[in-house]
């Protein structure tokens, strides 16, 4: 085949896939506020969500963050997004829960996480709310999920939900409108690396 037909045949393709795709845009007419939930056991859950809170400040959107378990060192994300003025930050954990090792307290510290975030859920002014690592509090069972799940169903019309971590309960699934499950291949942490600033931290 010569390099015409290549071409030739690669146009067709392309023009092809690009009636489908407006076909698909001039569809999806319906906006509104979604979920948005990254869990698995790969990286990125977290990486993700705020990378979506630097596109809604692009757009100069108010976000508000909160951060169940982690609390323990400090992130180059918290450093970084704690210098916009349209950004409420949480860090509302004591760690992960193998390093605090006291049941009671982190269901108690999740509760506390979660009446913070259940305020930014109640307000309008807030476009974006990143619950980053939720699923893990739910997973434990720190969390009552059909509350959890209700304040989810009542917020504003327009705001927009992305909640991050390892094994997301399928009724949290279910309710979404986006689910990414991240699949580990390998991580550096199993070589021996430690947590690099940039990269984990």
């Amino acid at each position: 085949m010569s390099e015409e037909q290549t071409d030739a045949r690669y146009r067709e393709r392309m023009q092809k896939k690009k009636e489908i795709m407006d076909a698909r845009i001039r569809e999806a007419s319906d906006e509104r506020g979604v979920i948005i939930v990254n869990t698995g056991t790969g990286k990125g859950k977290s990486s993700a969500g705020f990378g979506m809170v630097a596109r809604a400040l692009g757009h100069g959107q108010r976000v508000g963050i909160v951060q169940f378990i982690k609390g323990q060192f400090a992130t180059g994300e918290e450093a970084f997004f704690r210098q916009f003025d349209n950004v409420t930050y949480h860090v509302m954990g004591e760690g992960y829960t193998w390093e605090t090792q006291d049941r009671s307290r982190d269901v108690e510290m999740a509760e506390a996480a979660w009446a913070q975030a259940r305020a930014l859920l109640q307000d309008e002014t807030i476009d974006l709310v990143l619950l980053d690592e939720l699923n893990i509090a739910l997973k434990k069972d720190f969390l009552d999920l059909p509350t959890v799940l209700e304040d989810l169903a009542n917020r504003p019309p327009m705001q927009h939900v992305v909640i991050t971590g390892r094994g997301a309960p399928q009724d949290l699934i279910e309710i979404a409108d986006t689910v990414t499950d991240m699949r580990k291949e390998k991580h550096a942490f199993e070589a021996g690396v430690k947590a690099q600033k940039g990269v984990e931290l």
